[in-house]
């Protein structure tokens, strides 16, 4: 423990360390982190190309996003970025789900987000109580990200 000011001890300061999906897009991050923001609540902030010197010479790709990054009130962090022509390899996000789960006072929150998230999603598996005992559910996006839903007891 430090040593307060006043002579007293004082707890260590606690540092949280956070693992984030970032998500790739060929030229839909924008929208897809608006669309995100719709069904999941929050405020969006942008960084482009074009507001980081030297980062895309191409006049057609100032207004990508270099840097996205949707935060809720509930504390989510969705992070996107669109891949510049510079990176040819890149490919957008493939292989990773996003998991949405929380307790039984998370339930009404969770269920407004899969339906909003629902409009123009494929593999819908329907967000429904399991026989394990959870709500559960499954999609896949209109941007082609996977999305796992689950609700159980706190």
């Amino acid at each position: 423990m430090d040593v307060a000011d006043d002579g007293g001890t004082r707890p260590p300061e606690v540092t949280m360390v956070r693992l984030n999906p970032y998500l790739n897009f060929k030229g839909e991050a924008r929208e897809a982190l608006e669309f995100y923001r719709s069904a999941l609540g929050g405020e969006v902030e942008i960084m482009t190309y074009g507001s980081m010197p030297g980062m895309s010479d191409d006049p057609a790709e100032q207004d990508l996003v270099m840097h996205g990054q949707l935060e809720t009130e509930h504390g989510l962090v969705l992070m996107a970025a669109d891949t510049p022509s510079s990176m040819p390899d890149a490919t957008p996000t493939t292989g990773v789900t996003v998991a949405l789960t929380g307790s039984e006072a998370d339930l009404d929150y969770v269920r407004t987000a899969v339906t909003a998230l629902s409009a123009g999603a494929t593999d819908v598996l329907p967000f429904e109580k399991a026989p394990w005992g959870d709500h559960f559910g499954q999609l896949t996006d209109r941007y082609g990200v996977p999305w796992m839903f689950d609700v159980g007891p706190a």
